[in-house]
Order: C-alpha cells, then sequence, then structure tokens
C-alpha cells in the first residue's frame, strides 16, 4: 500500500469535524481537571515536608517533568499499537479510537498494583536507591529516562515500533555499570545481574508468545468459526458488521487497559524514587499508614525478630548490619552474619517505629535513615524467600512473609496523584503521535490488508500477555507483544511478512539494550561530573 493511499485510509476513517472537536474536547476536559487535582495535592504534600531550598524545587520540578516526558513518548510511541487493528479495519473513526485508548490507559494505570514500578527499581545498584537524594541520584534520573527518552524519539521518527520497556532497562543497566566503573568495581555499586535476567526473560520471551499464540488463535478460529465476512478485508470506508466491530473494540480497550496497567508502572517507580530524594518526609514512609497498622507492624516486627533469633543461636552481633546486608543483596550470599545483621535491623526498626504513634509521626529528622532501614531488610527477606536459602520451618517462613508484606505496604507504595499523573501523559502522548506507529503495524508488517480476524487475534492475546505480566510484576513490550501477535497472524493466514520491515524491527529490538545501556552510560558519567 503506497504512501497516498494510507493517507486516505487515515483520513477515511477519521470521522467528522464536530465528532473530533467533541471528543479530543471532552478528553481535554477531563485531562484539565487531572491536572489540577495532581497541582493541588503536590502543594498539599510539599506542605509536609520542611521549607526546601529553591534549588531543591526546581530539581523536583525538572526531574518531574522529564519523568512525565519519558510517559509521554511512551504514549504515542506504544498505545499507537493498541489502535492499529481498530482504525485499520474501520472500526472505529482514527479521532475516536485514540481517546478511546488513552481513557482505558487512563484506567489500567490507576488500577495498576505497583509490582511492575518496584520490580524495575530492584535492577538498580543498591547504593543510588539509598543515596537517591544526593547528586549521584539526581545523575542516574536524569540519565536514564534522558536515554530511554532519546532512542524512542528517534525509533518513532523512523516509525519502528521498538520498546520502550527494553530501553528503559538498558538505561538502567548502562547507569548501573558506569556506577561501578566510576567506583572502581565496588560490588554495592553494580546491577543486579539476577533481577536483569529475570526481566530480560519476561522481555524476550513475551515478543514469542505473541507470535506463537495469536498464530495458533487464528488457526483455531478458521477451524470452529467458519464465518467468511470475519477473514475478509475491509471493504473501502464500510465498517465491519456489528458484531465483528464489538470484538475488535473489545480487543482494543483490553490492550489499552493492559499497557496502562504495566507499561505505566514504569514511569511511577522513577517519580517515586524522585519524590523520596526531594521530599523524603512527605514520600519516604507511606503516610496512610495508621496507627493501629502501625502497631501491627512493631508487633509482626518483634515476631520476625524472635524467629530469626531461633536461627542465630551463637553468633554475636556484628558492628555494623546495613553494610551486611547490602553486601548479602549484592553477592546473594547468605552467611551466619547476615541472619544477625537482619535481626539486628528488625530490632531497630521496630524500635524506631515504636516512637512514634504512627508511621506519619516519624521525625522528619530520621523519617530516611527509617525508610533506608525497611528498604534493605525488604529486599533481604525477599531474596532469601527466592532462593530458600537459609531454609526456615513453613511457621517461620510465614511469619517473615508477613513481615516483608508490611514492610513493603511501608515504602512500596504509589499516591493516587502519582497515578494520575502518569495517566495524563499517557493519554496525552496517545492523543498526540499514533500515526507513524500505526502505519508501520496496519500496513507494513504483511503482505495483505491486515483482516478482521487478525486483528482480534493479535490483540487479544496481547491484552492477556500483558495483562497476566502485570499480575506476577514482570515487564513486558506492548510493542514487541503486539507486532509479533500481527506478523504471526500474516503467518498462519498465509499472507506472508514484508521483510524488509521485519528486518528494521529485528534491527530495532537488536539494538535498543545497547544504544540505551551506551546513552545511559555516556549521560551518567556526565550528569555526575555535573552534580
Amino acid at each position: 500500500m503506497n504512501s497516498s493511499t494510507s493517507e486516505d485510509l487515515i483520513d477515511s476513517v477519521k470521522g467528522s469535524a464536530n465528532q473530533r472537536l467533541f471528543g479530543f474536547g471532552l478528553f481535554g476536559v477531563c485531562l484539565l481537571l487531572a491536572a489540577i487535582y495532581v497541582g493541588v495535592q503536590l502543594s498539599h504534600d510539599l506542605t509536609i515536608a520542611p521549607s526546601g531550598t529553591a534549588v531543591s524545587y526546581f530539581l523536583l520540578a525538572t526531574a518531574l517533568l522529564i519523568a512525565l516526558g519519558f510517559e509521554f513518548v511512551n504514549g504515542f510511541h506504544d498505545t499507537a499499537n493498541a489502535v492499529a487493528t481498530v482504525i485499520y479495519t474501520r472500526s472505529l473513526p482514527a479521532s475516536f479510537a485514540v481517546v478511546w485508548s488513552g481513557g482505558w490507559n487512563f484506567v489500567g494505570v490507576m488500577v495498576s498494583s505497583g509490582a511492575v514500578a518496584f520490580a524495575v527499581l530492584q535492577l538498580l545498584p543498591i547504593d543510588l536507591v539509598l543515596n537517591v537524594g544526593s547528586g549521584v541520584g539526581f545523575a542516574m534520573v536524569f540519565a536514564l529516562l534522558i536515554a530511554a527518552i532519546i532512542w524512542n524519539l528517534g525509533t518513532w521518527s523512523l516509525g519502528l515500533p521498538s520498546s520502550s520497556s527494553h530501553t528503559l532497562i538498558g538505561s538502567i543497566i548502562g547507569v548501573g555499570l558506569m556506577n561501578q566503573l566510576m567506583h572502581g568495581g565496588a560490588a554495592s555499586s553494580s546491577v543486579d545481574w539476577s533481577q536483569a535476567w529475570n526481566v530480560g526473560k519476561s522481555l524476550l520471551v513475551s515478543p514469542l508468545v505473541g507470535f506463537f499464540f495469536a498464530a495458533l488463535l487464528l488457526y483455531a478460529l478458521k477451524l470452529l468459526v467458519r464465518v467468511p465476512a470475519l477473514y475478509a478485508e475491509p471493504k473501502g470506508d464500510q465498517p465491519p458488521p456489528f458484531w465483528i466491530r464489538s470484538i475488535l473494540i473489545l480487543t482494543c480497550t483490553g490492550v489499552s487497559f493492559a499497557h496502562g496497567s504495566n507499561d505505566g508502572q514504569k514511569g511511577m517507580g522513577l517519580i517515586m524514587l524522585i519524590l523520596i530524594g526531594t521530599v523524603p518526609a512527605a514520600y519516604a514512609l507511606n503516610r496512610t499508614v495508621t496507627p493501629s497498622e502501625t502497631q501491627t507492624f512493631i508487633s509482626v516486627a518483634h515476631h520476625a525478630s524472635e524467629v530469626l533469633g531461633r536461627y542465630t543461636a551463637g553468633v554475636a552481633p556484628i558492628a555494623s548490619p546495613r553494610d551486611e546486608i547490602e553486601h548479602y543483596i549484592d553477592s546473594h550470599r547468605a552467611t551466619p552474619a547476615t541472619l544477625v545483621a537482619l535481626r539486628q535491623l528488625t530490632d531497630t526498626i521496630g524500635s524506631q517505629a515504636g516512637q512514634s504513634p504512627s508511621l506519619s509521626d516519624v521525625p522528619q529528622t530520621q523519617v530516611n535513615n527509617v525508610r533506608n532501614n525497611m528498604y534493605l531488610t525488604s529486599e533481604g527477606l525477599r531474596l532469601m524467600a527466592k532462593a530458600k536459602q537459609p531454609s526456615f520451618a513453613p511457621a517461620d517462613q510465614a511469619v517473615l512473609d508477613n513481615y516483608h508484606s508490611l514492610l513493603d505496604r511501608s515504602t512500596k507504595f504509589i499516591p493516587t496523584w502519582v497515578k494520575v499523573a502518569v495517566a495524563i501523559a499517557l493519554g496525552l502522548g496517545t492523543m498526540v503521535g499514533w500515526r507513524r506507529i500505526v502505519r508501520t503495524v496496519g500496513e507494513r508488517i504483511g503482505k495483505e490488508h491486515l483482516t478482521y480476524a487478525q486483528g482480534a487475534a493479535a490483540e487479544l492475546v496481547a491484552a492477556i500477555t500483558i495483562g497476566a505480566a502485570d499480575r506476577f510484576g514482570l515487564p513486558v513490550s506492548t510493542t514487541h507483544v503486539l507486532s509479533s501477535g500481527v506478523a504471526g497472524t500474516m503467518v498462519a493466514n498465509g499472507s506472508g511478512l514484508q521483510w524488509s520491515t521485519v528486518r528494521s524491527l529485528l534491527l530495532a529490538w537488536v539494538l535498543t539494550l545497547p544504544v540505551s545501556i551506551a546513552l545511559a552510560a555516556g549521560l551518567f558519567w556526565v550528569f555526575r561530573h555535573m552534580f
């Protein structure tokens, strides 16, 4: 399909000017109200913290804008995949489709669990996470976000559906590697390679899942649903039959919702790092934890200390328990001293929390210290449960798991206004830059036009895959899952692939990690010297 034809195709499904104005106007009003809400909430939270300097507020504003800029680019780069099939099958006018998709991205962001956000942050070197409020912390945030934005904009300008998830992971690895080089290879300055491998596996396997399951689903449809209209190409500007149109809109909705619930979390985690670093009094600890919940936490901490004590008999206390836990997080090798350090930190946390009626009342001078103790203890317990070393009795492991969940409730949280801010950025991005990626997905992957069944199969598999990944806290690429799903349906349909496009997609996929690693490493080195 040539360029003029594709322009006509997109223009033909836009709908009337009045429809466009109404749709964008309604969405614009919703975004404006959401922006007002975000501003009011942030202003309220800043009053909790002691008066900051002009420099700290400038850094906060700059970092937040860059983080939201990443989500904006993510919106017009990745969310376009969700609307490609409904636009190219004439199921929805393009103007309505992008508003519809943006709205369901918003809903997905709002109901997301936060598991993906903190899984991504676990890739970062532990010393950067603990010192996020310092100059090195800002250098980290600026470097990895700007590197991700540069690569995403570059691939978008070429119309290539590359992965924002891959880009961000590569940027994090680049920052971690440069940080380790600048610290003479210190272990605590390195990337958590075991977590990086887990994330890498999900990013690698998900496109294969999209390809094979979309192909299998199309085969199954052909065997079980013998309705010729389902496997036909769109005819002119005519929309598909009502029942087919409903299916395609439903699958578009599912992908949009799943994209918001998974991809939106990556920006949330980084925004929380920024807030913890610049306004720790307001965001280092979860201020919504009630006094009764705080008392429950203290009781569980004492019980966890007793459990750990049964496995550390005869081992003397150590001078620096935090250093010992940091070493364990880096090495993943537990020793008797590790359990002693974990118990010492648990006792310290219980004592610190017990001095205030609730976590919101912890003195501002102690907030960072309490959070870092909780974060280190949580990570230590997570790794021990994962490795099952040391081996705890089932009842004892249940106590430690309960303690671990309460630690995460106290430190790994995302305020509602942060979700709303990310949803705004994703929604705006969806409305602005969808054309290039839509054209690639709809026209340039297969040699023939996308049929109704192909679009539905690819999007249904993508929605289920991304939703399952969100459930297990795994970051996946909406772009790769959906575009590989479209390719799978083309193969299953015998339509053939446009190998020039496939080669470009594979090249972008292969280059994303090394390029983003190099960009982020270079930027981190520059920013580290600037700060």
